[in-house]
């Protein structure tokens, strides 16, 4: 059956005496959301209820299964759950320093009744990120057409961190059989650091570097690196 979905969060630690002084936020945040569908359906010609008993009265004699012939014929049904995230952690002190940690759980499940297999899709993350804030930075040479000395300037740079790890897994089961196999599943590692830097509220660069590293957990597929890096400018025209 079924659960009902929740979230729940709470930030309450930062108002304990003392942590005022280091965190200007800190929230805890669990939930769980599921679903369950179907591609679709259709109601057989040859359904037949002769007892009046609620339940089919005829077997399908035509493809040699011998199962009884039912009134609706769903060929898909699929539920999918999810741990999102299972534990997550989002900190932010006193100094523009935040960090962040989630833990992922997901699974689905797909039922075929076609040709009767199960397919299953497990799959695990893990998330970690850390960011800084600076307003005011000081370089140590002055800057071209600006008109302070104090080599400081009135806009802000945002320094961004981000490390994911995905562990995911399917397996295939039929259900004549009490055998399940692996059918595919990758372990998957993304690394991306970002520097954004606002000149104003109009002008914004950005530095970026993302690369994925995608290692097989069976021996038909390659490992595969994919790596993006470059620079952005954002310019605003917008009165």
């Amino acid at each position: 059956m079924p659960k009902p979905n929740w979230r729940i969060s709470y930030n309450g630690l930062s108002r304990i005496p003392g942590f005022e002084k280091i965190f200007t936020n800190f929230s805890i945040t669990h939930a769980y959301t599921a679903s369950l569908s179907m591609n679709s359906f259709t109601s057989a010609l040859l359904y037949q209820d002769v007892s009046r008993f609620g339940y089919p009265s005829f077997m399908d004699t035509t493809s040699n299964s011998n199962n009884f012939i039912p009134y609706y014929l769903v060929p898909n049904v699929t539920i999918q759950e999810q741990f999102s995230p299972l534990i997550g952690f989002d900190v932010s002190f006193v100094n523009q320093l935040n960090a962040k940690f989630e833990y992922i759980k997901q699974r689905q499940l797909s039922l075929s009744l076609i040709d009767f297999q199960l397919s299953e899709v497990r799959s695990t993350e893990y998330t970690i990120g850390a960011g800084f804030r600076k307003r005011g930075l000081k370089l140590p040479f002055k800057v071209p057409f600006s008109k302070k000395d104090n080599k400081e300037l009135e806009n802000e740079i945002n320094f961004r961190f981000d490390l994911k790890v995905r562990d995911n897994v399917t397996s295939n089961s039929r259900l004549d059989q009490q055998s399940a196999f692996a059918t595919n599943g990758s372990k998957e590692i993304t690394f991306s650091p970002t520097i954004d830097y606002y000149l104003n509220n109009r002008i914004n660069l950005k530095l970026y570097f993302d690369q994925r590293r995608v290692n097989p957990y069976i021996s038909s597929a390659a490992p595969s690196v994919n790596t993006r890096a470059g620079m952005q400018i954002r310019v605003s025209l917008a009165p």
